[in-house]
């Protein structure tokens, strides 16, 4: 259970809090920091950069190495505490219970920005209550943790096979990029003068694989940099204004990303003018010295490289190192200051050098963590994101009414989906919890595993199941009602520093679904993994399935809540579902256009990119883009009607792809440019306006080094799918658009 804030705090005889009192007794420190002849830095009055600027100039050359040390020593003589960097990816990272969402891809899956941003409010609240509560007791039970984490990761699912794509946003720049912009304001926060936590956009750029990642090298392209793995990046960077940026270990067209001055400086802090700092990956220095360069770099080199290069914040490394780096001459102090400027900038946006109870966010109380509320957004988040791949002649929504023996089987029913990045948890519900909540009065549910899953961590070790199993499964799906089966991966599957080795399903999951249907037709597979499963046999031949992803702590709730109808899934998929292994080009491809994505892929997927299906149906209709024709850097804006022509309430998810006209370079069969969930109660017509600005319909052009949008005519999509398109119109361009970087 969570820990009991209000049952740890001593009260006075009057019912005062030590809370309540904290706050009233740091009141009196603003009135100190302000009084006459305090240190600039300390003066809230004065702006943030002459207070940082003021701090600089008073710290030694040992002292700024020791405040680039994310985990470093205290600098004594000003105090000031190494922040203790955090995690915060779909729950916040802690020695004590958090609330526990879905995993990153499975809210990509809601299509929801507002539902992200709203997961992300209540991460930070979390995160702040956490920093709240030893502020102002030292001794406060948990872990001390800081305010900078390193969250969103918004790398692109180039790769299926990638081990981290359950933290991520699918394949689609433009999706990762809208889902992480969202993500990115949801914990910083609004505050016009405040941060709530300072957000880290990881890993920058081109990673997706965990084989060798700390000397892989990615050969690829500028325009397709440009076109498809730079762009998510400068969204979280120009329009959320993220504090920090996360170097990734990988090395692009032969330089590591860690002393990568093209990536690092002249593209992040020049052309997209970000204010905050670059952050290594841990041991990203020592890439350098083991990995990419070694033999070739010493310590010292490697920290005066990547400091000129553009990283500001790093390990002991940097500690250790940049005095004598500063001394020979290979750093210089005037970047060594910006550095430091940058990092201390943000912790001045946090407020770390204002009185406590000046900052609106240190009203955030510690027993909000794991609060109803925040439990009740966990839940909403995993309804939103659960898709319905099949469902042959309306099999889904089952009638609990009618169902007296429910046969529950599968390694992944009576399983708990962990990441490394999420926190302790509370109180979680399994599926197997979640149908025996959600069921009927007096219907019978019976268990079996069927079969192991391969793999496991010591946290969650491997599923095992004897010999015979697979034929007890069989035995009580056959004298059931309806036979649920859950299958999928787990962490010891696909995770960080493992990447997947098939597509399909690892060891007997296949078999026993085979022989689960054979026994009982009346089957439902529930898929429950992060990256996409190819699984044509199970597409064919079961009448329903659901993708649910690892889906948090109340998980087993919400696929009740869809098998039973009391939710009617709206789930989007955020990336293909190929229908071979054959149709994914090479690891090392990182050209998309030679297959990847459903921009590029071969032949029809298994399921496409936007697909999901509804227990009711929808019906477009009166397409409007307008005005037909606009210049290169012009506007239109493109309108539909949706009408839910069925029975039931519903979501629709709204899409619109572009279409480029004829062109001497690879372009995509279409381009996802917006899109919007709405929700339509039977017989009920929403009209859908989405935005399209002339830049969203441009390419990288080398020669101009700028986005340049071609005239001539495009094709305008909307529909449910990249695969189902339900209306087109065209959009002509009368003029050429050119757009910075």
């Amino acid at each position: 259970m969570c820990f009991n804030w209000k049952r740890s705090k001593m009260r006075t005889r009057k019912g005062v809090t030590v809370w309540s009192l904290a706050l009233l007794l740091l009141a009196t420190s603003v009135r100190a920091q302000n009084a006459p002849g305090a240190a600039v830095y300390l003066d809230t009055t004065q702006p943030i950069d002459k207070r940082v600027a003021d701090l600089v100039s008073r710290l030694t050359v040992e002292e700024k190495a020791q405040l680039l040390n994310h985990v470093g020593p205290t600098v004594q003589r000003f105090n000031i505490r190494a922040d203790q960097w955090n995690q915060c990816l779909n729950g916040v990272r802690w020695d004590r219970p958090t609330t526990f969402f879905p995993t990153c891809i499975g809210m990509a899956a809601t299509w929801d920005t507002g539902l992200v941003h709203d997961v992300a409010d209540v991460l930070s609240d979390e995160a702040r209550a956490i920093y709240n509560g030893w502020h102002l007791d030292p001794n406060a039970p948990g872990g001390h943790q800081g305010l900078i984490y390193r969250d969103p990761v918004i790398n692109v699912e180039r790769n299926p096979y990638w081990g981290r794509n359950h933290e991520a946003w699918g394949e689609d720049s433009f999706l990762t990029g809208a889902m992480g912009l969202a993500y990115v304001r949801g914990l910083q926060g609004d505050d016009p003068h405040y941060m709530k936590i300072a957000a880290t956009l990881k890993h920058y750029a081109v990673n997706n694989v965990e084989t060798d990642r700390r000397k892989l090298n990615a050969v690829v392209p500028e325009t397709m940099l440009r076109d498809y793995w730079l762009p998510h990046f400068r969204e979280g960077v120009v329009e959320g204004k993220a504090a920090s940026v996360m170097a990734s270990y990988n090395a692009i067209n032969g330089t590591p990303n860690n002393i990568n001055h093209w990536l690092l400086t002249d593209v992040l802090k020049d052309e997209w003018h970000h204010e905050g700092f670059v952050v290594s990956d841990l041991g990203g220095v020592s890439t350098m010295v083991h990995g990419h360069e070694a033999g070739k770099m010493n310590f010292v080199d490697a920290v005066a490289q990547s400091l000129m290069a553009g990283c500001d914040f790093s390990d002991k490394e940097f500690e250790t190192n940049i005095p004598a780096a500063v001394q020979s001459g290979k750093l210089t102090e005037a970047r060594l200051d910006d550095a430091v400027t940058r990092v201390l900038r943000v912790r001045f946006q946090l407020g770390e050098f204002d009185a406590f109870n000046a900052v609106p966010y240190s009203k955030i109380p510690p027993n909000s963590i794991c609060s109803a509320e925040h439990r009740a957004m966990a839940l909403k988040a995993a309804r939103e994101s659960i898709v319905l791949l099949e469902n042959r002649d309306n099999f889904l929504p089952l009638d609990k009414s009618k169902l007296k023996r429910i046969a529950v089987i599968g390694p992944l029913a009576n399983n708990i989906l962990t990441n490394s990045y999420n926190g302790k948890t509370d109180v979680t519900v399994t599926a197997l919890q979640g149908i025996k909540d959600r069921a009927g009065a007096g219907t019978e549910i019976t268990y079996a595993i069927g079969c192991g899953i391969p793999g496991g961590r010591k946290e969650q070790p491997e599923v095992v199941a004897p010999p015979d199993s697979i034929a007890q499964a069989a035995a009580i799906a056959h004298g059931a009602d309806v036979a649920l089966v859950f299958i999928g991966t787990d962490a010891g599957v696909e995770d960080e520093e493992r990447d997947r080795t098939t597509l399909g399903l690892v060891g007997s999951q296949e078999d026993l679904v085979k022989a689960v249907f054979a026994a009982n037709p009346r089957t439902v597979v529930v898929e429950m993994s992060a990256g996409p499963l190819t699984v044509p046999w199970l597409a064919q031949n079961i009448p329903a399935m659901l993708q649910a992803w690892w889906p948090g702590e109340e998980g087993g709730h919400a696929i009740a809540d869809v098998l039973f109808g009391d939710v009617n899934p709206a789930g989007r998929l955020p990336h293909t579902v190929y229908a071979s292994e054959s149709q994914v080009p090479p690891r090392d491809e990182y050209d998309i256009s030679k297959g990847f994505t459903y921009m590029y892929v071969k032949g029809a997927p298994l399921f496409p990119f936007g697909y999901g299906l509804s227990y009711t149906q929808f019906a477009y209709s009166n397409l409007q883009v307008s005005p037909k024709q606009i210049a290169g850097d012009g506007k239109a804006t493109v309108s539909v009607d949706v009408r839910n022509t069925g029975k039931s309430a519903g979501d629709e998810v709204v899409q619109l792809y572009i279409h480029d006209g004829p062109s001497n370079a690879p372009r995509p069969a279409e381009r996802l440019r917006g899109f919007q969930r709405i929700s339509l109660n039977p017989g009920e017509t929403k009209t859908v306006s989405m935005e399209l600005p002339g830049d969203k319909l441009a390419y990288w052009d080398d020669g101009a080094h700028s986005y340049v949008t071609q005239p001539g005519t495009y094709d305008v999509l909307v529909g449910a799918s990249s695969a189902d398109i339900r209306a087109r119109d065209q959009l002509t361009v009368s003029s050429a658009g050119k757009f910075a970087p």
